[in-house]
């Protein structure tokens, strides 16, 4: 099929270039002035061609084009297309290209455009001002060039919109690069975005199972359903199927909305908005005999809204709208780890993630380091160092070799190590740019093998460098929990869940330290035996700032210093405490305050410091000089009197202290 000449109908709206090689999809808001935003959903694709890969071949068909895929397996109607290309080329004007959907409609995004002009580096949106046919400067394109942003910004050759809205998203989206001239000038593609919004907004909704004893003939499962932070719509009408399996039975249920035990529907009843999770208890007998499996599943089968990757009552086991999970009776069941929403929420703080999966750009664990640092949003720059008294049997590296049954999502820290005796350890240190209200994260492959070794896992924490503070620590399958020690006393395998053990700090730290050795229960000479530190949700930072305001009758005229009265012509001390009782830095604190009408301010009487027992510091009164930054400052207008701090770290605070005389 000749798609130059062919009669195409146009289709499509919205992609960063990570590791070459790979395409990743990705999900972000676009935040449109006075418009209800919208999620759109990002597919890259960076498997760069080689040199000369963009071959001329005097045709452009299906089969002699050069071709890159996008997989799509999210599923909603497309409303919105964009799409960017980056390509080598040293004359343009040489090449056209294609893109088609899963239904098998084409559109061309550029055709021939920009004569002998070298280069393709171009964002392409039915919105944009002027066509990609008026493009005829020279664009910058090498292996080493980072997208988005794109270069310029154009119309397609076709519309995008025209040709896709209304179709499925889901499927292979495909682009096609035809170089026309067989003259010898060939290209390389280096990186492709597509970006798809879909026509009505979406809830996110993922469906989460655990199970933990109450006594050894007793368990509680929980469910708990989640809105993601990203989704537009606010979901309703949302029905959890939880038929309970044989082996246990419902004894009561607590939590929000209803459980119906015939027909083991939950029945939510509230809305679940954005960013918000609900949960229920199952509280049950097991009647099952001792080593008697039990597996239990539940799905979302009913929502209002649409979900982009996952699909009500369909029974698809990979969705994340069901999960599963099992336990065998008599044996030990895994724990529940507390919720770090609710941890952070109560802190008035939102979540951030330290994702290996997606790491900021250019960042990574480089094979063998010792120590890396990683730029987490609305937190900074976290560093970690890591230090063994043993021996590496492998470089430390972000790997899948223990995922903790999470596949590819299961990229993590891996530290395998060689111990020639129990004491020996390995210390990962974590060090934060500022405090958080809150962390939360997993280590996995925490066991044990007789004769062989037995882990052992001490987390503790620290903040403004106080004494030690413990992680609550939750176990999975073969391990136990004492104090602040995860023990493996089980085996488990690295691509299973069942060495898992979650860590949580519920009150601000700013330094997490993990040591990593053996338990008693290892032999002497203990054999190579590895761990693997998964993701971290931290709490956002957040300052906050409190005032007080205290007074003292230092002198009166009749009484001296001597249990002195407030009585005209007495000297009255005041104190201003601004403190910082937050985890985040506050930064150009500007506190004000008058001065009444029946005293009068003591000229020069100013002083500050951290607290008021400490305010000497001398202040004038003015608003100028190195007084005013060391490093505080203040100055009095009038009857105004101002208080500044450049900044004030958690646990922090600025006194000033001031003197009037009663009128």
């Amino acid at each position: 099929m000749n798609l130059l000449n062919s009669q195409l109908s146009s289709l499509a709206k919205k992609a960063a270039r990570p590791l070459a090689g790979v395409v990743t999809a990705l999900l972000f808001l676009c935040l449109m002035p006075g418009l209800v935003h919208a999620q759109t959903f990002q597919y890259t694709n960076t498997t760069d061609s080689a040199v000369g890969g963009i071959t001329g071949t005097n045709a452009c068909s299906v089969s002699a084009a050069f071709q890159r895929d996008f997989v799509v397996t999210d599923d909603f109607v497309v409303d919105d297309v964009d799409f960017g290309l980056l390509f080598a080329h040293a004359n343009r004007g040489d090449v056209a290209s294609f893109l088609q959907s899963p239904a098998g409609n084409f559109v061309r995004v550029m055709t021939r455009t920009g004569g002998g002009a070298d280069n393709f580096n171009v964002f392409l949106d039915d919105q944009a001002a002027t066509s990609v046919d008026g493009h005829f400067a020279n664009d910058t394109a090498t292996a080493a060039t980072t997208v988005p942003p794109y270069q310029r910004t154009f119309i397609p050759n076709q519309g995008l919109n025209a040709g896709f809205a209304g179709q499925s998203s889901f499927g292979t989206w495909t682009l096609f690069i035809c170089d026309f001239a067989n003259n010898g000038i060939d290209g390389q593609f280096f990186q492709a975005d597509l970006f798809l919004t879909p026509a009505t907004g979406v809830a996110d909704l993922s469906l989460n199972k655990a199970v933990a004893s109450g006594s050894p003939s007793s368990a509680v499962y929980t469910l708990s359903v989640t809105n993601s932070s990203g989704s537009d719509l606010t979901a309703s009408g949302v029905q959890v199927l939880d038929i309970l399996p044989a082996g246990v039975t419902l004894t009561g249920a607590s939590g929000t909305g209803t459980y119906n035990s015939g027909t083991g529907i939950w029945d939510i009843g509230l809305s679940i908005a954005p960013g918000d999770t609900v949960s229920i208890d199952l509280n049950v007998d097991i009647t099952a005999g001792s080593g008697t499996t039990i597996v239990n599943n539940a799905e979302i089968i009913a929502s209002s809204a649409p979900d982009p990757d996952s699909t009500p009552n369909n029974a698809a086991t990979g969705e994340d709208d069901f999960d599963s999970i099992s336990f065998t009776v008599g044996g030990r069941f895994p724990g529940i780890p507390p919720n770090i929403n609710g941890i952070c929420a109560a802190a008035g703080a939102g979540i951030t993630t330290l994702d290996w999966n997606n790491l900021a750009a250019g960042e990574s664990w480089a094979s063998g380091s010792p120590a890396e640092s990683f730029t987490v949003g609305n937190l900074g720059l976290v560093d970690f160092a890591v230090a063994t008294e043993g021996t590496f049997n492998a470089p430390l590296a972000l790997t899948l070799d223990n995922n903790g049954g999470l596949g590819s999502a299961g990229l993590s820290l891996f530290q395998s190590i060689e111990y020639t005796n129990i004491n020996q350890v390995t210390t990962t240190t974590v060090t934060l740019p500022t405090a958080v209200p809150g962390v939360q994260f997993t280590i996995f492959d925490v066991d044990f093998a007789i004769n062989d070794f037995a882990d052992r896992l001490q987390i503790t924490g620290s903040f403004n460098g106080g004494p030690p503070v413990n992680a609550t620590l939750t176990n999975g399958q073969v391990n136990f929990i004492l104090g602040n020690e995860a023990i493996g006393d089980g085996g488990a395998d690295g691509t299973s869940d069942d060495g898992n053990v979650t860590a949580t700090f519920s009150t601000p730290i700013d330094t997490i330290t993990i040591v990593y050795g053996n338990h008693t229960t290892a032999p002497a000479d203990p054999d190579g035996q590895a761990i693997s530190i998964h993701d971290f949700n931290f709490c956002t930072p957040q300052a906050t700032l409190s005032v007080t305001k205290m007074s003292q009758v230092i002198s009166d005229p009749v009484n001296g210093s001597s249990d002195p009265k407030a009585i005209p012509g007495a000297i009255v001390q005041y104190c201003i405490l601004i403190s910082n009782a937050g985890s985040a830095d506050a930064a150009l604190i500007n506190a004000t305050d008058t001065i009444p009408g029946n005293v009068t301010y003591i000229a020069d009487s100013m002083r500050s410091g951290s607290n008021c027992g400490s305010a000497v510091t001398v202040e004038d009164d003015d608003a100028t000089g190195a007084d005013e930054s060391d490093p505080f400052g203040s100055s009095i207008s009038g009857t105004d009197l101002t208080a500044l701090a450049a900044s004030l770290g958690p646990s922090e605070g600025y006194a000033l202290v001031f003197q009037v005389i009663i009128d």
